[in-house]
């Protein structure tokens, strides 16, 4: 363990820095986007058989969102249980580590992680109850997702799978979760490839940020195994295959197509890293990669109403 940094944020200060809150978009951005795909799919005739046409139901759209966002802390907690207890997260830049740091000791982080999987699983059941009972399913899929990312006896984030898992968790599964609870149906489901892909973009970002000390603590990111050139290009392609996404998108619903304008604000970032940026440099990248996710999110999700 790492010894405690000089100046601790407060008792909660220091939960709320561990709960990562930059990164809470990721977990946003699918609902809002599934959710305005719901609305499309209820007012017209790709609804569901049973469903009502009409507005969006706010009390689903509010359980999906809690839903998405305790699972993203609880696997922030989880991350940094697992991460702390193997020492992988000594000397690490960024967001406090709260066991690392030893702000927190490690049980008790533990079971913050479960308590948000908790919070998470009993919003889950209940849109399972007014949708599908295959969801609950799911909701244990995404658990396990979150735990084993660094926690288990083999964590796929340390296999280089975690950017795989982030496209399917954090882009498919969370935004066409959120329109099915909406409407009962899965028509549009491609517009969860290009919430998917900055998420990836996002993970990246920070697997670039951490690649020497995940080198020399043996976490084998895909960052970590590609090196540190092609993730940088990864990075890149990410976030132009997200363009790509969005293209397809506007085939359908072409005011869709206003979220591209939000891709000017990803040029800045990807000249910072193709220009070779590593470590600290990086922490820019991190928050304006994240204001990327928000602001394609929010108008792919008008582009879609519209």
């Amino acid at each position: 363990m790492t010894t405690a940094p000089a100046a601790l944020p407060g008792p909660v200060g220091r939960w709320v820095a561990g709960a990562r809150p930059r990164t809470l978009a990721a977990a946003a951005v699918p609902v809002v986007v599934g959710t305005a795909v719901g609305w499309w799919q209820r007012s017209g005739s790709a609804a569901g058989a049973g469903v009502v046409h009409g507005s969006i139901v706010w009390w689903r759209a509010g359980c999906a969102l809690v839903v998405a966002l305790a699972l993203q802390v609880g696997t922030n907690y989880a991350n940094d249980y697992s991460d702390g207890v193997r020492g992988t997260d000594h000397g690490r830049v960024g967001p406090l580590r709260l066991v690392a740091s030893g702000a927190a000791d490690a049980r008790t982080v533990k079971l913050a992680a479960f308590a948000c999987f908790g919070v998470a699983g009993a919003c889950g059941l209940v849109l399972a109850a007014v949708s599908s009972w295959w969801l609950v399913a799911v909701g244990v899929a995404c658990v396990a997702a979150g735990w084993l990312y660094t926690g288990g006896p083999k964590p796929y984030g340390y296999l280089g799978l975690g950017e795989l898992f982030v496209f399917v968790f954090f882009g498919v599964v969370a935004t066409a979760g959120s329109a099915y609870v909406q409407s009962g149906t899965f028509a549009l489901w491609w517009a969860s490839v290009p919430v998917g892909l900055l998420a990836t973009a996002l993970l990246e970002a920070n697997n670039l940020r951490d690649v020497a000390g995940d080198q020399a603590a043996g976490k084998r990111t895909l960052a970590v195994r590609v090196g540190p050139l092609w993730a940088r290009w990864l990075y890149v392609g990410s976030i132009v295959a997200a363009g790509a996404g969005v293209v397809g998108v506007g085939l359908v619903r072409p005011w869709a197509l206003l979220a591209l304008v939000a891709l000017v604000l990803a040029v800045r970032p990807a000249m910072t890293v193709l220009d070779g940026a590593d470590g600290r440099e990086l922490l820019p990248v991190l928050a304006a990669t994240a204001r990327v996710q928000v602001v394609a999110g929010v108008l792919l999700a008008l582009g879609i109403l519209l």
